[in-house]
């Protein structure tokens, strides 16, 4: 396997990844999760908030035991760790959980109870992007399940791209995928799906800002309904 140097700088892991955006834009998403597994070995991993597992198991068939990375808030929904436990349990990938650094009630004694109703930007930072950033240390890529078709946000992912906050390489695999992709491959694989899924949730998060979607709603209109919030910061 010929992975990438580890001594290559920031400037040239930048260039790697726009070039491989644009090189592998067509390309298929196991040839994308094969570059990846190919260039950094096990400095990859893929990041999964159990909404399903269809990264992870196209991962795992191009590199079984790939460590998938899960963050847990402390808010989840107990069908997410449910899934993530099924996961855990039943496909070859390394199931590696996150925690912040503080728990939901140190974080209430230190902000007061329901932060995420009164400041959610801080509450997804202390709570989300701050343990993943702990946790892709060891890390020089990862990659996501997102998808452009999810939002008006998204819909310029790239198929492998530059995280500059992170200084690292971001593979989002499935980018190009639709909907009817993503429930294609899991009818076919038998993919783990949240079971929420089949109760009205087009996308889940954390239980306390997630919400049902109705007729004609895009699927992330029921995260943070009723806010001008679409992302938790971890992707933008």
């Amino acid at each position: 396997m010929t992975t990438v140097q580890e001594a290559a700088t920031e400037d040239e892991l930048k260039a790697l990844a726009e070039q491989a955006g644009r090189d592998l834009e067509d390309a298929p998403a196991l040839e994308i999760l094969r570059w990846a597994v190919e260039t950094f070995g096990e400095r990859f991993c893929v990041t999964s908030s159990m909404e399903d597992a269809v990264v992870a198991h196209l991962a795992s068939r191009v590199r079984p035991g790939v460590d998938v990375v899960f963050l847990d808030t402390g808010y989840h929904f107990p069908e997410t760790i449910g899934t993530r436990d099924a996961v855990e349990a039943v496909m070859d990938v390394e199931v590696i959980t996150l925690t912040p650094r503080q728990t939901v009630a140190e974080q209430d004694a230190e902000h007061g109870p329901k932060l995420h109703d009164r400041d959610p930007d801080l509450c997804c930072a202390l709570r989300k992007v701050r343990p993943l950033e702990d946790g892709l240390t060891g890390y020089r890529a990862w990659a996501t399940g997102l998808r452009r078709d999810e939002s008006p946000t998204r819909a310029n992912t790239p198929v492998v791209g530059w995280d500059a906050r992170r200084r690292k390489v971001k593979v989002s695999p499935i980018a190009r995928w639709t909907q009817d992709d993503v429930d294609a491959y899991v009818a076919e694989h038998g993919v783990l799906t949240n079971p929420l899924l089949m109760d009205g949730y087009a996308s889940v998060g954390c239980a306390p800002c997630t919400r049902r979607v109705v007729a004609g709603e895009d699927a992330r209109a029921g995260r943070w309904a009723g806010r001008a919030k679409t992302e938790c910061g971890l992707h933008g």
